[in-house]
């Protein structure tokens, strides 16, 4: 049982959870300081993470659709794209249990919080349900940032703030644009990755609608760039500029930029690591593997938007 409960997490990609996490963890410790509910914000994460799991487990389900149909997307995906459903270790049936079990436990946390904040909170999950059953679709003809920025930015911060409140903020809006940058930036990371095979499969990312990796690499700084100039942004307005101490993850961010421009020329290349690039999730055995490259940068993307959120969490909590 422990095994199975170990694969299915593995493969809903449990590794992204952190950015759930941490979003979270930002407006949550927010709303705190503000005598916010702790019991309604702790149910939100719940439902928020089951509705995270269950989007990345349909984004296969929907994604093995094409694969099964289109020899230039199987010639193209990376090699370890729905690789357990190709290997037999599940079945389409298997995975669509999987998904309606993780959306099974987010209604029932919304229709918790329905009762006990109200019925705005009917509205929020409507928004969430349609983002996690179009996310797939909408990955295709390139709209996947948006949905991200969405369901991320001010869908989860003011989804949180009001159960915990039962109003919503202007400060937390700018607040969430700040967030959500770091998580957009992690999600284009991830489709710069894929650049070549979403190409060859003519998938319509925002990156294949660019078409041209040097300036589609490009546009990655600047979506960092939006997330530091909405986080000074929110200092000046609440008047407290320790918040510009999210600054210091500058450094990583450009870094991320080197590891791209690397990867864009070679994609066997894997950097040297150093201390500021951990955590490494399962290193020990990725490294071995030829997906190992990828894996490495898309690390490097996660970690950097867990360390932004942890400083503005460490901010608020001083």
């Amino acid at each position: 049982m422990l095994n199975r409960i170990r694969f299915w997490l593995e493969n809903s990609r449990v590794f992204s959870l952190p950015m759930t996490f941490m979003s979270w963890l930002v407006v949550f410790v927010y709303a705190l300081r503000h005598n916010g509910d702790i019991l309604n914000g702790i149910i939100a994460l719940i439902g928020i993470s089951m509705a995270h799991l269950a989007t990345n487990l349909f984004d296969d389900y929907v994604d093995y659709g094409i694969l099964c149909k289109d020899e230039r997307f199987i010639n193209s995906a990376q090699k370890s794209k729905c690789e357990y459903i190709k290997n037999g270790q599940a079945s389409l049936n298997d995975l669509l249990c999987v998904v309606i079990f993780y959306c099974s436990i987010a209604i029932l946390t919304g229709v918790f919080l329905f009762f006990r904040a109200g019925f705005p909170v009917f509205w929020l999950g409507i928004i969430g349900g349609l983002i996690t059953l179009l996310y797939a679709r909408l990955s295709l003809i390139g709209l996947s940032e948006i949905a991200v920025g969405i369901a991320f930015g001010p869908l989860l911060f003011e989804g949180v703030y009001y159960v915990m409140m039962k109003n919503f903020s202007i400060n937390v809006l700018i607040l969430s644009f700040a967030v959500v940058m770091f998580t957009i930036g992690l999600l284009y990371t991830h489709t710069l990755l894929d650049f070549d095979g979403d190409m060859v499969a003519h998938k319509k990312t925002l990156c294949c609608r660019i078409g041209n990796k040097k300036t589609a690499l490009k546009l990655l700084w600047y979506i960092y760039l939006l997330g530091y100039f909405f986080i000074g942004l929110f200092a000046i307005k609440v008047w407290n500029y320790w918040f510009f101490a999210t600054y210091l993850t500058m450094p990583l961010a450009l870094k991320l930029y080197e590891y791209m421009k690397e990867y864009n020329f070679d994609k066997s290349n894997l950097p040297s690591i150093s201390w500021y690039n951990y955590p490494l999730d399962s290193w020990n055995t990725i490294k071995k593997m030829p997906v190992a490259p990828f894996y490495f940068r898309l690390f490097q993307a996660r970690n950097l938007m867990v360390f932004f959120s942890l400083i503005l969490t460490i901010v608020m909590l001083f």
